[in-house]
């Protein structure tokens, strides 16, 4: 499975892992990276709980100072649900006063496929802390995105092979005034991705983020359908940035983005992953690239058996 790996950065901070298995203190200050923290169960020679490796980090690491975390593996995180790390980082948030942003399942394939991995209620990151700015997660099973009002959250990313669509419902009902960027992995109908482009219209209209300006609707299975909706939405005035990639874009819906309203506007058009024929990738680079769009559409894909449409694939499944 391509397109997963673990974050290089957070808040613009660069991925730390706190080393919970040395007494050694930390060499990065508290607020100068973004600490991973995670804990291998198949590790023999490290039997620690990550309940264990937080309270460690909380007590070498100054708490106060630190801007953004990372969760990463908390366990069998098949079978244990991220409300455990959840809950831990909560209780401490009188100790965490800075924290700015919060990536929850930073976990990799030979870790865990992303399909696999618990989620739970992550909004109550969101309760817990008003002064978040990010918020990622990885892993669409069981995960709840309550409708919630949060007044500084600026970037929301969810990735999935198959996001839900009480999520997108959640997502779109909540009040984030702020909200400057937005990733939905909308992955597949075989790993719970039952959201079909209808239920993106709220978000489409334009009228429920008005600082948006970056949008990421990805690793769709029906690429071509958001494509064409995409073309016609109000939203896209206010963009700044334009991610469709990781699905299963074709000629189709590259037209339908052609023909539509004009995108000479954005500074980046992002398609990679795609089953655009050679023609089409030059029509699109020719129509955008001149206007000072940066258009991605590497990593031409080919349809699975020679089934044509039937055999194209979404970058993230399982």
């Amino acid at each position: 499975m391509s397109g997963v790996d673990h974050l290089h950065e957070l808040l613009g901070l660069p991925a730390v892992d706190f080393q919970h298995a040395t007494k050694e203190a930390p060499v990065q200050a508290a607020d100068a990276a973004a600490w991973r923290i995670s804990v291998d169960p198949y590790d023999d020679e490290c039997e620690m709980t990550w309940e264990e490796a937080f309270q460690a980090f909380v007590t070498a690491v100054d708490p106060a100072g630190v801007r953004a975390l990372i969760i990463g593996q908390w366990g069998e995180s098949y079978e244990e649900t991220s409300s455990y790390p959840i809950d831990l980082v909560i209780a401490a948030a009188d100790r965490l006063t800075s924290l700015e942003a919060v990536f929850v399942g930073d976990i990799i394939p030979e870790q865990n496929e992303i399909s696999w991995i618990e989620q739970s209620d992550v909004t109550a990151l969101l309760t817990a802390f008003p002064g978040l700015l990010e918020l990622g997660v990885r892993g669409g099973t069981d995960l709840v995105f309550s409708a919630t009002k949060h007044e500084r959250l600026r970037s929301l990313t969810i990735e999935t092979g198959g996001l839900p669509v009480g999520v997108i419902r959640g997502v779109l009902d909540s009040e984030l005034p702020a909200l400057e960027r937005l990733d939905l992995w909308l992955g597949v109908s075989a790993y719970g991705g039952d959201a079909d482009v209808a239920d993106l219209a709220p978000l489409l209209s334009g009228s429920r983020f008005p600082r948006l300006h970056h949008l990421g609707l990805r690793n769709s299975e029906v690429q071509n359908e958001i494509a064409a909706a995409v073309a016609g939405a109000p939203v896209v005035a206010q963009l700044r940035t334009l991610d469709l990639s990781h699905g299963t874009l074709g000629d189709e819906g590259a037209a339908a983005l052609l023909d539509g309203q004009p995108l000479t506007h954005l500074e980046r058009l992002d398609l990679h992953h795609h089953f655009m024929t050679e023609p089409m990738e030059r029509r699109i680079t020719q129509a955008l690239e001149p206007h000072g769009v940066q258009v991605d559409v590497s990593e031409r894909e080919e349809p699975w058996g020679g089934r044509g449409a039937e055999g194209r694939y979404t970058a993230i499944s399982e």
